[in-house]
């Protein structure tokens, strides 16, 4: 008696791809990705390509966190090491042959052009969870400076090409990692405190600080103008501080309930520089009020919190520590500059992690 076996449909095909991904997560990153492309939609129709160059790299960093969901967590740990060398050999190879752009020299020629830099933000995080985990029920004060170490040599190079942003968001990156380690509250609280002291006596000292004949001497020229500037935009309105007050006036003039989409005025009359890019958000806050601002704030607390759930279910030290560690990552994105100035390929890698980690735990479930 012959057996027939009924062919699956394509949908029964691409099921078992989606098994264990995690909805929420899902649904917030859905959302965060359709406001995104509506802001840029408005803020960009009249300026050139920028909403279809936006919409492909959406596109790209979609896939690439579809693919990256598909890895378990055990598979990611096994390329930490090698993903670290790779990124600090490439920030070696930036210093002794890198090209230079305005100043900066943070590229590297390998047959495309690189920004080796971008790879620290994922590879540093990965790097200290797989060695926190390899010393997992026996971390002493050696195993947290080993791990201060592997962060201090890829951030140096960083900061050396000279690129600070950069350099600080991989030291958070690391430092989220330590923390979740386990580092002693007694080691955190001083060098923030001394932190939050230091910021205090900048803002209060601001007049002497900024004057043009000081020399900062740890910071480039650049960097301190633009330390200066977010300080006091208001001493060089027409120049520096231009950008920084038009986007507060954008801001401002969006009320409660906003403009419009597509009826901001000092968006479409291009009073803020750089609409679709780095103040995209005081585009958005122009057309869509306080209520919309809320809004995307709330969406990504929501992202955050479930990324911070994932993370307490992990089933291992290493996708425990990844996972919070790239959720924190996207909390610094998104609030400092409401995550439009960061990678989005690299915000694509950090959500498929943060999928690849939910998935393990339902599969370990069921």
């Amino acid at each position: 008696m012959a057996v027939s076996f009924d062919k699956p449909n394509p949908i029964q095909r691409i099921a078992p791809i989606f098994q264990g991904f995690d909805g929420l997560l899902f649904l917030a990153i859905l959302l965060l990705a359709a406001i995104g492309l509506l802001t840029m939609y408005s803020v960009g129709y009249d300026h050139g390509t920028r909403f279809v160059d936006h919409a492909r790299n959406m596109v790209i960093a979609a896939g690439v966190m579809f693919i990256v969901a598909q890895v378990p967590p055990q598979r990611l740990m096994s390329v930490a090491v090698p993903m670290y060398v790779l990124g600090v050999v490439l920030l070696v190879g930036v210093e002794l042959a890198g090209i230079e752009r305005k100043g900066s020299q943070r590229w590297l020629d390998v047959g495309v052009v690189i920004q080796p830099s971008e790879l620290l933000k994922i590879a540093m995080p990965l790097m200290l969870a797989w060695w926190f985990q390899r010393r997992e029920g026996q971390l002493g004060a050696l195993d947290f400076s080993v791990a201060l170490l592997l962060l201090a040599v890829p951030a140096a190079l960083i900061m050396k090409q000279p690129d600070l942003g950069t350099a600080l968001l991989v030291v958070a990156s690391g430092l989220f990692v330590i923390f979740f380690a386990g580092l002693s509250w007694k080691i955190i609280i001083p060098p923030v405190l001394l932190g939050a002291f230091g910021i205090v006596v900048l803002i209060v000292m601001e007049p002497s600080w900024c004057a043009p004949d000081v020399d900062w001497r740890v910071l480039h020229e650049y960097q301190r103008q633009r330390v200066c500037t977010l300080l006091d935009p208001t001493k060089d309105p027409l120049g520096k501080g231009f950008h920084i007050i038009q986007g507060m006036i954008a801001i401002g003039s969006g009320g409660v309930w906003g403009k419009g989409f597509m009826q901001g005025t000092q968006t479409h009359l291009e009073f803020i520089p750089e609409r679709t890019t780095d103040f995209i958000y005081a585009a958005f806050s122009e057309e869509f009020g306080l209520l919309g601002t809320l809004g995307l704030m709330l969406a990504f607390i929501f992202l955050v919190m479930r990324g911070l759930i994932i993370a307490l279910d992990a089933p291992t030290l290493f996708a425990r520590l990844l996972a919070g560690a790239v959720t924190l990552n996207i909390f610094v994105y998104a609030f400092v500059n409401m995550g439009m100035v960061s990678g989005m390929v690299t915000m694509g890698v950090g959500l498929g992690i943060l999928m690849s980690v939910a998935r393990s735990r339902r599969f370990m479930q069921s």
